[in-house]
């Protein structure tokens, strides 16, 4: 019967004309879905590219569980489900095409699942040793990228204090080797722009200023997964553990809500903060009964003021991962810091329970600068953590939920529920509630805030498909802030909601319009320095996109945004206006873009993702008033040599200078090149 089926799925596929096989992810439109606004000042390009990394290393469909399909962002809770009865029921997929047999499958779903996941070959390598598994994997890869600014910063003709000691140019190195569910190994080489090359053991410096490695094991026996080297971890809903990666409000109303507890993930990113690095393992010590286990030491950069006696503290730790002047390097890992942990879980079915326990200690105190808003921040040298989590999946239902508290401080709930009550909707609501002394150093929870502190509030959101061609979604999302926060300096309340309607009349053409509105309070600038006054603003986005191809091998992006923001009795304005073309033509594929923008404030800048390089990430900000232009070429010599060339310029009307600090480049013009070869071996 199994064998009959696939045979029946490949026969009508090919009556179809359809077929899908594996490609390279689509990055554009995961960007356009998943980061269709950005608003918070959070490092986008870290935590897509963090994500990218992971999801371009497809997963195993027969040993996928129900978390690991939820981290990708695409089936819903009934699709899943259908999913896992269907490989229950029929034991493993042989392949990809047995998909269209799973009910609530259909050709588009199936189109943008195929990138992230695979069917192994049961038979292919399975009694090979490790090193012939690692050399005959053909997911293994080498890139080298090269990225220059033409236009000079202020920063490598400064004074010789704040001179950078390197060359402008940025260069990073990645491999990586994996199989899913069996293996994974690579390193990330990376040394920013301004940085130099050097060895100096004494500075923690070898070579390259950022060194990333790991070695992955998986499913051998009961050791279900070993990773020593960096990684990151995500439990519950990452509310005490949670990764660098995370889609937020504002991409998908329903699947962004629940995070996945996919457990320790290996740490491919170049973003040189927030990782764990030394050894975490998971072993399955009863059935259904896991537990894990995991320390970290490594050493942050922290600003540590200096006296004339020692160095006792310090005022804040440092994320931009820059080391290119004197200064700079004298914070770089500045502090140590330790981190350990355990997460003891029950898996079955149906039910994810956990009981977790995390610590972290610095080597010296921080003891952050006082404001009238941070009193409630961490300080110390020794932090503490523990929580619980659950997850129960029934019928349509998904419940999820994780409470946590710091001890000696405030405790972070989160929880909702997913509901399918049918093929074309779905629902979703979440409560969260962070106390202002509450802290977490790896928190990703879904929240306003930047961090799981000091907020409170419930979100609904919702997708209804009225047919096979149009998708109605939106939220409504309502939260107050109990203490007081940067730039509002008093208790304060808001709201957001968005609309959304995507029509899809053929599988290369998708037209989309939306709308969102967010209300939030802030200090007024019209009242006296020592007075803080707080007035409600209120900003509008709007974006139409109409992405289509014309051809085979031409596809064409038009793309329209606009916004206002009203505060104090005055509204500004921002738009971006953008035309993307791409073209392929034998082993070239050209990609070039186009965009106007205006905006009359930095509070109507506007955001809309670039393309960019395999596994590289580009959303600036458009600010001000100018043009942009975009020309990318790729080559394909063959299946184990490619090459990219890209080029971004902007031109600005009415500036002199471009940029702030030490980056501040003279003129209104700013290029910027970049080169990248990737090896498949």
């Amino acid at each position: 019967m199994k064998t009959a089926t696939l045979y029946l799925c490949i026969l009508a596929t090919a009556v179809s004309a359809q077929d899908f096989p594996r490609k390279e992810i689509d990055l554009t439109r995961i960007a356009d879905e998943w980061y269709t606004s950005r608003e918070l000042d959070a490092n986008h390009e870290e935590i897509f590219e963090n994500l990218a990394q992971l999801l371009a290393h497809p997963i195993n469909l027969n040993r996928a569980t129900g978390e690991d399909l939820r981290f990708l962002n695409i089936l819903s809770e009934e699709q899943i489900k259908n999913l896992i009865n269907h490989r229950t029921e029929n034991k493993n997929l042989l392949s990809v095409y047995e998909l269209q047999a799973v009910p609530g499958f259909d050709l588009e779903t199936i189109y943008t699942l195929v990138p992230f996941v695979t069917v192994p070959d049961p038979y292919g390598l399975l009694d090979a040793s490790l090193w012939t598994r690692i050399r005959h994997e053909s997911d293994n890869y080498l890139l080298v990228r090269y990225d220059r600014r033409i236009e000079s910063s202020k920063g490598e003709h400064a004074d010789i204090a704040e001179r950078f000691s390197g060359s402008p140019d940025k260069l990073s190195l990645r491999f990586r080797t994996s199989r899913a569910g069996d293996f994974s190994a690579g390193f990330t080489l990376e040394k920013d722009a301004g940085e130099k090359i050097r060895w100096n053991p004494d500075q923690r410096l070898y070579g390259f200023d950022y060194i990333s490695c790991h070695v992955q094991l998986q499913n051998k026996g009961r050791l279900k997964n070993l990773v020593v080297g960096d990684y990151q971890c995500q439990f519950g809903q990452a509310v005490m553990l949670g990764g660098i990666f995370g889609t937020g409000k504002g991409s998908e109303t329903i699947t962004a809500v629940r995070r996945s507890n996919v457990g320790v993930l290996p740490y491919a990113s170049s973003n040189e903060s927030t990782f764990l690095r030394g050894v975490a393992g998971t072993v399955q010590v009863l059935p259904k009964f896991y537990l894990t286990g995991f320390f970290s030491g490594t050493h942050r950069d922290a600003n540590v003021p200096e006296d004339s006696l020692t160095e006792s503290s310090a005022s804040s730790l440092l994320v931009t991962g820059l080391h290119r002047n004197a200064r700079e390097l004298s914070m770089r890992k500045k502090i140590s810091n330790a981190d350990w942990g355990s997460v003891f879980q029950y898996k079955s079915h149906r039910i994810e329970a956990g009981m977790m326990l995390h610590a972290s200690r610095f080597g010296v105190p921080l003891i952050r600068d006082s404001t009238v808003y941070n009193g409630f921040v961490f300080r110390g040298t020794a932090h503490t953590n523990i929580g619980v989590y659950l997850n129960h999946t029934f019928q349509g239902f998904s419940l999820f939920g994780e409470y946590a508290r710091s001890i000696g401080g405030g405790a972070a709930l989160s929880g909702g529920i997913l509901w399918s009550p049918g093929s074309s909707f779905d629902l979703a609501i979440l409560y969260r509630n962070f106390a202002r002394d509450f802290h977490s150093f790896y928190s990703n929870a879904l929240s306003e805030n930047s961090t799981t502190q000091n907020e409170r509030g419930i979100y609904w959101g919702w997708k209804y498909r009225i047919a096979r061609k149009v998708t109605l979604a939106g939220y409504v999302d309502l939260f107050q802030f109990p203490w007081l926060r940067y730039r509002s300096y008093a208790p304060t309340s808001g709201h957001e909601w968005l609309f959304r309607v995507t029509y899809q009349p053929a599988r290369k053409v998708m037209l989309i319009v939306q709308g969102r509105e967010e209300s939030k309070s802030r200090n007024s600038p019209d009242v006296p320095s020592n007075l803080y006054r707080q007035r409600q603003g209120l900003k509008h986005n709007y974006l139409f996109t109409a992405d289509y191809g014309l051809r085979q091998k031409l596809h064409l992006k038009t793309r329209a945004q606009f916004s206002t923001f009203a505060i104090n009795g005055r509204t500004t304005k921002g738009f971006a206006l953008m035309q993307d073309i791409q073209a392929e033509t034998g082993r070239f594929q050209v990609t070039g873009r186009y965009a106007l923008f205006n905006t009359e404030d930095y509070d109507n800048r506007q955001y809309a993702y670039e393309n960019d390089v395999l596994l590289a990430y580009s959303m600036p900000a458009y600010d001000g008033t100018g043009v942009r232009k975009i020309l990318m070429v790729e080559y394909k010599m063959n299946k184990h040599l490619s090459f990219w060339i890209r080029y971004a310029g902007t031109r600005y009307v009415n500036k002199e200078k471009i940029g702030s600090g030490l980056d501040t480049t003279e003129g209104n013009m700013r290029n910027d090149v970049k080169f990248q070869i990737r090896f498949r071996f």
